[in-house]
């Protein structure tokens, strides 16, 4: 596959690949809140928001029904859970400075960019029918509801 090819996704993981997009978005918003010189506080708040309403319900679908069809003991399952470890603390943390936020944004998109360019493919190479049914269950497609209420980024 080419560098401009897009990624074909299988219908039972594209939902979660939306996800991504919008933790890619995320990381844009970040970038342009730090740009703008906007107050940490406000960057914050919205990667707080989006941790318990979106992100964290995220991990649990990925590591409850997707890194299974690989198994536990999968080097590249290894390193997923290690980074969802990494942005959990992360996540839970706030020391108060750009710097921190700016880390986040870094492995989050880092993170991202690593399930949907190996992880994801590699899952759908050998995932079963039943085991794509068990991720439609308890992963819909649901519309991203966005926090609108400051939009610091533009």
């Amino acid at each position: 596959m080419s560098k401009n090819e897009p990624i074909r996704r299988i219908e039972s993981l594209k939902p979660l690949s939306r996800d991504h997009h919008h933790g890619l978005l995320l990381c844009w918003k970040i970038r342009q809140g730090i740009k703008l010189n906007i107050p940490l506080e406000r960057i914050k708040k919205y990667l707080d928001w989006f941790w318990g309403n979106h992100l964290q319900s995220h991990f649990t679908v990925e590591e409850q029904y997707i890194f299974p069809i690989l198994g536990n003991q999968n080097e590249l399952v290894k390193q997923a859970l290690a980074e969802h470890r990494r942005l959990r603390r992360l996540f839970g943390k706030d020391d108060g400075t750009y710097k921190f936020v700016s880390l986040i944004e870094e492995e989050l998109e880092k993170h991202i960019r690593f399930e949907e360019r190996v992880l994801f493919n590699e899952i759908q190479a050998v995932a079963t029918n039943e085991r794509l049914k068990q991720i439609e269950l308890h992963h819909s497609d649901t519309k991203f509801l966005d926090n609108l209420s400051d939009t610091f980024w533009g």
